[in-house]
């Protein structure tokens, strides 16, 4: 399964953002920037949420707390 993870991180969400943002610019439909900037304009709280979702995940994902995660055993 840690081959599935890696191979959607680092190859298909690059790959799909490169190939729907291409498209955008050759088809000039709204970008991913343009997106976001129309979406903060119209609904101004969107950047603190996402503020609040990335500290949120960098907490759960890098973050032990007080004590340290255990490692997962297999079985």
């Amino acid at each position: 399964m840690t081959v599935v993870w890696t191979i959607w991180l680092f190859a298909l969400v690059p790959l799909s953002f490169a190939a729907i943002e291409g498209y955008a610019l050759k088809t000039g439909r709204t970008t991913l920037s343009r997106y976001i900037w129309n979406l903060s304009k119209a609904f101004p709280p969107f950047p603190w949420i996402v503020g609040v979702l990335v500290g949120f995940l960098a907490c759960h994902f890098w973050w032990g707390g007080i004590t340290c995660f255990a490692p997962v055993s297999g079985g």
